[in-house]
Formats: C-alpha cells, sequence, structure tokens
C-alpha cells in the first residue's frame, strides 16, 4: 500500500468508525430517553413496548434494503442518506410533542441506524481484504463506545440542559460522519453498469450464506438475551439490587468491547474459524457457570466471561463472510443482518414467555442452547470452506 493509499484508508475507516459510534448512540437512545419521553408526553407501557418493536422492525427494513443500494450505487449515496436520517429523526424526537410523532421519529432512527450498521460493516470488510476480522472487530467498539457512552451522558446532563437539548446535541453526534461521508472519496460502485441479476439469484441460493446468516442468528439471540435480561435475573436469583444489577450490566458490555481489542489483535495471527469456535466454548463455559453459580461474586466474574466470550463471534463470522462474498458483499451483509436481527428480537420474547411460566433462570438456559447451535454451524462453515477449497485444488 501507498502512503496515498495508506492515507486514505486512514480516512475511510476514520469516517466508518465514526458511523459505528453514532449507530451505537442509536441503539441505546431510546432505553435511555424513554422515561424521559413518557414524563413529557404521557403514556403506558403497553405504548412504550410498541416503539420499541417499532424502531427495531424498522432497523430491519433499513438492514433489508442497504446492501443491494450499495452494490449497485457504491457506499456513499446510502451513508450520506443514512446519517441524514439519523439527524433528522433526533431533531424531530427532540420537539416531539406527541405519540406520533415520537414513533415516526424512532421508525426513521431505525431506518437510518439498520442502514448505517450494514454499510459501515460492508464497506469497512470490502476495504480490509487482509484483515477483516481484525478491522471489524475495532469497528464493533467504537459502537460499544456510543452505546456505552450515550446513558451516562443523557444521565448525567437531564437535570443541568433537559431532554431536548439532549436529543439536539445527540443529532449534531450525527452529523460527524455525515461531514466525513461529503468529503471523502469512496471506492466506485461494484455494478455500476447494472446490477448483476444472475450473481444475486446465486447469491440467495447459495446454502452458505445462510450458514454464516443463522449462526449470527442464534448469537445476536446471545446478545440480546443476556443484554435484555442480565438485570433482572440477578436480583431474581441472587437478590442483588436493580443499582448493582446495572453496574454489572455496564460490566458485560464493558467486557465486549475488551474482548475485541483483544480479538482485533488475535484476529491477525488466529484462524476465524478457530477464533470463533474458542470464543463459542469460552461463553458456553461461562453462561453455565452464571446459571450454576454459587454466590454473588462467582455469578459477576461470570458475567465478565460471558461479554469476553461473546465479543469476537459477531464480527470474526461477519469476516468470514465477507470474504465469501465479496462480489456482493452489500446484498450478503443484508440477508445476514436481517437473519441476525430476527433473532435479536426472538431470542428474548422466548426467555420472557418461559420466565412467566417459569423463572428467568429457565429462559436464560436458551444461551446455552444457542451456543451449541453457534459451535455447531461453525464446525459446518468450515468443512464447507475445506471442501471447497480442495476442490479448487482440483482434489475433488
Amino acid at each position: 500500500m501507498t502512503p496515498k493509499e495508506s492515507l486514505r484508508y486512514r480516512g475511510l475507516s476514520l469516517s466508518i468508525f465514526a458511523g459505528a459510534f453514532v449507530f451505537g448512540i442509536v441503539m441505546a437512545s431510546l432505553g435511555a430517553l424513554l422515561p424521559g419521553l413518557v414524563k413529557k408526553i404521557g403514556f403506558d407501557k403497553a405504548a412504550a413496548g410498541a416503539l420499541f418493536l417499532m424502531m427495531n422492525f424498522a432497523m430491519l427494513v433499513g438492514s433489508l434494503v442497504f446492501g443491494p443500494i450499495c452494490d449497485r450505487f457504491g457506499f456513499r449515496v446510502m451513508l450520506l442518506l443514512s446519517t441524514s436520517l439519523v439527524g433528522a429523526s433526533f431533531l424531530s424526537l427532540a420537539s416531539a410533542g406527541s405519540y406520533a410523532v415520537i414513533a415516526g421519529s424512532l421508525v426513521g432512527l431505525g431506518l437510518g441506524g439498520g442502514a448505517l450498521n450494514g454499510g459501515t460493516n460492508a464497506l469497512l470488510s470490502d476495504i480490509s481484504p487482509e484483515q477483516r476480522g481484525a478491522a471489524l472487530n475495532r469497528l464493533g467498539i467504537f459502537f460499544g463506545f456510543g452505546a456505552l457512552s450515550t446513558p451516562f451522558f443523557i444521565g448525567a446532563l437531564r437535570d443541568r440542559l433537559g431532554l431536548e437539548q439532549i436529543i439536539y446535541i445527540l443529532g449534531i453526534f450525527s452529523l460527524i460522519p455525515l461531514a466525513l461521508y461529503a468529503l471523502i472519496r469512496f471506492p466506485a460502485a461494484k455494478h455500476s453498469s447494472g446490477f448483476p441479476r444472475s450473481q444475486f439469484l446465486a447469491l440467495l441460493g447459495n446454502p452458505a450464506l445462510y450458514l454464516f446468516a443463522f449462526l449470527l442468528f442464534f448469537q445476536s439471540g446471545n446478545e440480546f438475551t443476556v443484554g435484555g435480561w442480565l438485570s433482572t435475573y440477578l436480583p431474581e436469583r441472587f437478590g442483588i439490587d436493580a443499582g448493582r444489577a446495572s453496574f454489572l450490566l455496564a460490566g458485560y458490555w464493558a467486557a465486549i468491547m475488551v474482548g475485541r481489542s483483544i480479538s482485533s489483535v488475535l484476529a491477525r495471527k488466529v484462524k476465524p474459524e478457530v477464533m470463533v469456535l474458542g470464543s463459542v466454548l469460552l461463553s458456553l463455559a461461562a453462561v453455565a457457570g452464571l446459571l450454576l453459580a454459587p454466590s454473588q461474586k462467582f455469578a459477576a466474574l461470570a458475567v465478565v466471561f460471558i461479554g469476553l466470550g461473546f465479543a469476537a463471534i459477531f464480527p470474526t463470522t461477519l469476516a468470514q463472510a465477507g470474504g465469501t462474498f465479496a462480489e456482493l458483499s452489500g446484498t450478503a451483509f443484508s440477508v445476514i443482518f436481517v437473519v441476525a436481527l430476527a433473532g435479536g428480537m426472538t431470542c428474548p420474547w422466548l426467555v420472557g414467555k418461559i420466565a412467566q411460566s417459569h423463572t428467568v433462570e429457565a429462559g436464560m438456559g436458551i444461551a446455552i442452547f444457542n451456543c451449541a447451535m453457534i459451535a455447531l454451524l461453525q464446525v459446518a462453515i468450515w468443512i464447507r470452506n475445506s471442501w471447497a477449497q480442495q476442490k479448487a485444488l482440483g482434489k475433488y
């Protein structure tokens, strides 16, 4: 890589990391802002739950549409549109005077956030062919910073600035990647002369795509389940107060960020298949440790190791998919993200159903099953890749 190419790569990477940071803000914003919005407008818990459903569904739609557009027209258009939509949605939310405006603003955040997340991951995968695993693990760190900093920022400044001013500031943050996307040179569109219908159909008919997608269905289910139910499980199982449970939840997310920092280094030396299998085995042991923990201290340690185990699985699997489907990476990532989000929505719901009739502890057992499925799917991917390599060498 020449000095000029290196400088361009660094600038483009910076803009991608800024986008991931903003997506982290989007993901954490509704949960952090919800009490203030309820107080401002006044609506019940059922209506609040509907907001999460609408935003998540919009995020799923955004994840579905970004890929074909990026493959056909390039990444700049989609990233400019998605960040603009996020910024406009925050501004609309800040001045919202009714539930309908809040709902519309959150749908905009979901659409823009889903497309922004998919676009940044796919673009970074494309420009980092020699170090996809390391690059995508680093991207996860910036997402984590955005998600972690948002509740702390809102909690620290809510009384001083007020809800409206805080949301305006969040909207201004989204202008940072918007400015970068407008100024930085992007790679040319892969299929500017027309979308390759035959390749598209071949991609959708490739079983390998669904091995990656359903691996991340179970992994996303695990991350959403632990992140969503941990602060309920710990008080029920160990009598931990809500404040301490929140700190342990923050420790879980912090452990994921630390784990991705470590994984970004290990990815240069360790095969992605080995990285995922090692991570899922650690996750399996840590989840079992949490469910069987004899004390609060043991449970807290298990929470940290769950975060460390989860850290590398999602980005490293995306890196494998990005290498396998490099010609239509955007479209492939669209399919993968939609399936993954479906897992993130379904698994916590199942935990709630099980917890209603049994206990939260019984519901959390879903994470054990998910870990087993991740390991099984990664082995299947490894066998398929080995077979494909042997076939390419003429040995089959």
